[in-house]
């Protein structure tokens, strides 16, 4: 396929674009295979007063036409929670500018994606891959004890088609007992350590549902894998992701739980998190009622409470906190798990570090948890975040998992101001990678996938980028101070708020809040220039794309 194909008008002049909360802009727009773009000035060259829309196609959710007698408007609705309107001069180059983003945003194959073809000057191709090795993380566990153990037993990715090649499981079990224990796991996931508690030597471990069946099959391998954990007399807990019922009736279709008998040292707690379409559905409603700017205070409240956003947000927020507290608190190993292990299993052992690490709360660390806990574990990134809160299309594997766990790091920063060394900027970075991007860091829904297509080869990194001095400092809080100590935070309905920074992004400006941080930031630093910028500065960045913005000041 050539992406010309699906360009049928590439050039219009006289077009009109206006955002909310921005001066609307007449130019000439071009559609590219990646990108559409809108200069002030014909021909596009940076002349002063040029103000650009330099739009990742990839980014656009949802295409909405307009028609009338001689023209035509385009709403973009972007997966960034973006929208923009397109005034389009001439009927037929309307339905074709149209069709073309289109038929653009929807080309579904990884490998004619962006990543694939953006190189910017500053990166090299292999930068930001091997930042965060797991025979690293492994090694400083190593030095605290030797209960553990670094397996190549997925090397080839046929013991577990979502794991990565290297896995960390208990030193006294063998990979050919891995193998019999991955295949009681639904897709491979046997249980392997997420995270071990220096303080006392308990761990977290992770998997997917054990397939016991109405029958209630039973692994001597799998028990003794989770029996290795757990000392003679100790305990463990097991926090299943599933409503009680839902487990129930996972067992009908050949899934299930741990049976008690067969597990004599693990106790079942069962805390139910949404994921899959309720989660979609709650997004998209949320989304609906920020951008409905007619709505009375009773209205917008009853439409907050009915989409059950902040409610996901407080489950999910409890769940983790009651993992951090077994561990910590009662001194107990925990094992969580869903069904698939891929969705709310992920969030509840990232957000439990996050609580209980201090290294996962510094910026590097953040990243290493990131690619440890969601992209190395087999978080379906592709499928997920095929579509965000806009899209006309029939929901199909789409779940905003990710979105929900940077929504929670965002209240642990809330309430903990001083203890988390990135600010919001990275956590709306990330949220906007994770939908669209020019890296490759969150393409594909596995490891095996992403070998398979070269990622690692043929894209660049987000983490080379964000590491970059100069960009580095973008989302450092500058009230940081290291704090030592597990972060405990309310889970009180009355503490959960909206992200604001997020939902209302492209709502209301941010201007009076950016100089003010800007300003807390030039008198850490102990910086006496003024930082203010013109009101044209902030137009051209709210509408365009970091990363090609970056290339086109080159």
């Amino acid at each position: 396929m050539e992406f010309s194909e699906l360009i049928k008008t590439a050039t219009v002049e006289s077009v009109l674009l206006s955002c909310a909360g921005l001066p609307a802009v007449k130019g000439t727009l071009c559609i590219t295979s990646h990108h559409l773009l809108l200069s002030s000035c014909p021909g596009g060259d940076a002349q002063p007063g040029t103000v650009e829309l330099w739009l990742l196609i990839r980014n656009v959710d949802a295409v909405e036409k307009r028609l009338a007698s001689s023209s035509g408007t385009i709403t973009l609705r972007c997966k960034d929670l973006k929208v923009l309107q397109l005034e389009i001069p001439g009927m037929e180059e309307c339905l074709n500018i149209a069709s073309s983003i289109e038929a653009l945003s929807s080309v579904d194959s990884v490998m004619m994606m962006y990543p694939f073809f953006y190189r910017p000057q500053s990166l090299k191709l292999e930068e930001g891959w091997h930042l965060f090795p797991l025979e690293q993380y492994f090694q400083q566990i190593a030095r605290q004890t030797s209960q553990w153990r670094l397996s190549d037993v997925n090397r080839d990715f046929t013991t577990c088609p979502t794991y990565p090649p290297a896995v960390i499981v208990p030193a006294a079990v063998d990979d050919d007992a891995l193998r019999k224990a991955a295949r009681f796991r639904q897709g491979g996931r046997f249980p392997v350590l997420s995270y071990y508690h220096p303080k006392n030597g308990t761990a977290m471990l992770r998997s997917s549902q054990p397939l016991t069946g109405p029958n209630r099959k039973r692994c001597r391998e799998d028990e003794m894998l989770l029996g290795t954990v757990l000392d003679e007399g100790e305990r463990g807990f097991i926090i299943d992701t599933r409503s009680a019922q839902a487990a129930k009736q996972a067992r009908m279709t050949g899934g299930g739980t741990e049976p008690k008998s067969s597990y004599p040292q693990w106790r079942r707690l069962h805390r139910p998190l949404e994921r899959g379409r309720p989660l979609q559905e709650s997004f998209i409603k949320l989304v609906e009622a920020c951008n409905d700017t007619s709505i009375n205070m009773d209205r917008w409240l009853s439409r907050l409470e009915s989409c059950r956003w902040l409610s996901h947000v407080k489950a999910a927020l409890s769940t983790a906190c009651l993992a951090a507290q077994c561990m910590d608190r009662e001194e107990a190993s925990v094992l969580v798990h869903g069904a698939e292990g891929t969705d709310t299993t992920l969030l509840v052992t990232a957000l439990a570090q996050v609580i209980l690490d201090p290294s996962c709360r510094t910026l590097v660390g953040f990243q290493g948890l990131l690619e440890r806990e969601w992209i190395e574990a087999g978080h379906p990134f592709h499928l997920r975040c095929a579509r965000s809160a806009y899209s006309h299309a029939r929901l199909k594997q789409e779940a905003p998992l990710f979105l929900l766990f940077l929504d929670c790091v965002w209240q642990l920063s809330r309430q903990f101001p001083f203890s988390l060394e990135f600010g919001e900027h990275l956590l709306l970075t990330l949220f906007d990678n994770a939908y669209a991007s020019a890296y490759g860091t969150f393409l594909c829904n596995n490891e095996k996938e992403r070998c398979l297509c070269k990622v690692k080869e043929s894209t660049h990194s987000l983490w080379a980028w964000l590491n970059q001095p100069g960009e580095k400092k973008k989302y450092l809080n500058p009230l940081y101070s290291p704090n030592a100590l597990v972060i405990w935070p309310s889970v009180e309905p009355q503490s959960i708020q909206l992200w604001q920074g997020l939902f209302f992004r492209w709502i209301r400006s941010s201007q009076y809040l950016d100089e003010a941080w800007a300003e807390i930031q030039r008198l850490v630093q102990g910086n006496d220039s003024p930082v203010k910028e013109s009101t044209e500065n902030r137009l051209s960045q709210s509408l365009s794309d970091p990363a090609a913005r970056t290339e086109n000041e080159r």
